[in-house]
């Protein structure tokens, strides 16, 4: 499945996509929500590499506006909660993510995201 935590690192690929190849916009997508069991820390040690700007973006593209837009400096338990239902329980069953910058379609079927790239696309 593609989960946000997963979607907030990929990064389009095509030869001669370098800038504004990040983030990858969701588009036509269906979401399952899934729920895992809250592991507080793993999310507190996971925050300083996620891209807040983009994550939030990505939660709405998929109907979650839980998320305040400026990354807070202190994490309450609440808020833990909150991020750890838009990264690990929101997945992306079906649907595409399309570079801002060269749009290309990354499809998604059945959970699985298609990042291969045709032969000319390779850098």
């Amino acid at each position: 499945m593609v989960r946000l935590i997963t979607h907030n690192l990929l990064a389009c690929h095509v030869k001669g996509c370098t800038t504004n190849n990040f983030p990858l916009i969701f588009q036509d997508v269906e979401v399952e929500l899934q729920e895992t069991e809250f592991n507080p820390d793993f999310i507190r040690n996971i925050l300083s590499r996620l891209e807040w700007t983009a994550l939030i973006n990505a939660a709405k593209q998929v109907g979650d506006t839980s998320l305040p837009p400026e990354q807070p400096d202190m994490m309450d338990d609440e808020l833990l909660q909150k991020l750890h239902h838009v990264l690990m329980e929101i997945n992306v069953t079906d649907g595409a993510m399309v570079c801002q910058n060269c749009n290309h379609i990354y499809p998604i079927s059945n959970g699985i995201p298609n990042m291969l790239l045709a032969e000319h696309e390779i850098g």
